[in-house]
């Protein structure tokens, strides 16, 4: 075990800054406007069009069944799954194309309804380490201390070093009133030590927000596009209208940040509230160059001409690399914070015979620029760096921060943002937020 920790603490601090992969211990990812398509349809072509290669796959399974020395270990079914996630890996959609077991799918299709029974964390790789990166508020995970950066070595006892993602997010997962032991690393503490969390079901509420001490701004935080994130921000912008009835909000930080993603669909609700009628969201490319165009919503939209300013981070992803990259290509935001995670495809979800899901990458995505951020990212206009164990300000802590504290406190791109804002709302006739007529 010693000679793990050694191993995990000479990575943390040897290797070069990777890029974060972020996921909540729910799906978070970019899902087009398809449905879920069954895979039988497909069978008998599948297994008339057999590629000549496909005979070295069969080699090597009956290599297995015929010699492998531990025969307890030989699981077909186990041994599918695992030929299913090589298969996708191998294309190199990093953790984007995903494969899901019947159960997986399960969890994650309740994940997007925005409720799910777990410890409440979002979570991410860094040079191959599963971290912690935030935990939700009011959510067992908090409530244990867990902190953003802490390393999970184990979980139960089970060392998950040479695991995937979304097996160690299995074995945290579970039902409401179970337990859950985790072995944490944390940089400032000398020694592993163990964190009991007992689960709950986790509402996650996707838009937040919070009047900005002694200021004219408000603070609006979408933490993942999930189903009905639409509607939350327009009732989020409706009650920042009313609240400016009493005390004008003449602009709003928007925080990306940690945003992990979900639907298409939802990414272009939020962006028709701050784009002009038919302002490019995004266009998609299929695998055969045919390019659809998205556009704001003709409706009009209550924040279309409030000064708006974008955080991002590394851990901006998917939904939420479209939403910057849409206000940052039509100049109806600045973009500030570090650059993002660079997934950069629309996945469309496949249900096979068993009822595992393949959610495959199906067209790459482009901003109004025609960029494409595979593996780019969004770059901010203001960079601005910053560990990942910073503890960012949001609606909980705006509520009990005075104003001297939001210049002072660590969060140096919630500053750097909300400086660039004051200063556009101070050279600008800022409009406020209106609803529709």
């Amino acid at each position: 075990m010693r000679n793990l920790y050694k191993s995990v603490i000479q990575r943390l601090f040897a290797l070069p800054g990777g890029r974060k992969v972020l996921f909540a211990l729910i799906l978070l990812t970019v899902f087009g406007l398809g449905h879920v398509s069954g895979y039988m349809t497909r069978a008998v072509r599948a297994q008339n069009a057999e590629p000549p290669e496909f005979a070295l796959f069969w080699e090597a399974w009956t290599l297995v069944e015929d010699y492998f020395v531990d025969r307890d270990e030989v699981a077909s079914l186990d041994m599918t799954y695992g030929a299913i996630r090589g298969m996708l890996a191998s294309l190199g959609d990093e953790n984007h194309t995903v494969f899901f077991t019947p159960e997986e799918a399960v969890q994650q299709a309740d994940s997007l309804e925005g409720s799910f029974e777990g410890i409440g964390a979002y979570v991410g790789t860094e040079d191959g380490l599963f971290k912690i990166l935030s935990p939700i508020h009011g959510s067992p995970a908090e409530a244990a201390g867990l902190l953003p950066g802490d390393i999970v070595l184990e979980v139960d006892g089970e060392d998950i070093f040479e695991l995937e993602d979304w097996e160690v997010i299995s074995l945290i997962r579970g039902p409401a009133g179970s337990q859950v032991t985790l072995t944490i690393l944390r940089e400032d503490v000398d020694e592993p030590f163990q964190v009991a969390v007992t689960r709950d079901r986790i509402d996650v509420e996707s838009v937040l927000w919070a009047r900005i001490p002694g200021s004219e701004l408000a603070y609006v935080q979408i933490t993942q596009f999930a189903a009905d994130t639409g509607p939350e921000l327009e009732r989020t912008l409706l009650a920042i209208e009313a609240a400016s009835q009493e005390s004008p909000i003449r602009g709003i930080v928007l925080d990306l940040r940690n945003n992990p993603g979900g639907y298409l669909q939802q990414a272009i609700q939020v962006g028709s509230q701050f784009l002009e009628k038919d302002a490019v969201i995004l266009y998609d490319r299929d695998a055969a160059g045919e390019t659809r165009t998205y556009r704001a919503y003709g409706r009009e939209g209550l924040a279309r001409t409030i000064p708006v300013v974008a955080l991002v981070n590394e851990g901006s992803a998917s939904a939420a690399e479209i939403l910057a990259g849409a206000l940052q290509a039509n100049d109806r935001a600045k973009i500030v914070g570090a650059t993002t995670l660079g997934t950069g495809t629309v996945l469309r979800p496949f249900q096979l015979s068993d009822g595992s899901v393949i959610r495959l990458g199906v067209t790459n995505w482009l901003t109004p620029d025609r960029e494409l951020i595979k593996g780019e990212g969004i770059h901010p206009d203001v960079a601005v760096e910053q560990p990942i164990t910073t503890r960012m300000v949001d609606s909980l802590m705006l509520d009990s921060m005075s104003a001297e504290g939001l210049y002072t406190h660590e969060d140096r791109q919630f500053a750097s943002a909300l400086l660039l804002l004051r200063l556009q709302v101070n050279q600008a006739e800022a409009t406020p937020i209106t609803s529709a007529p």
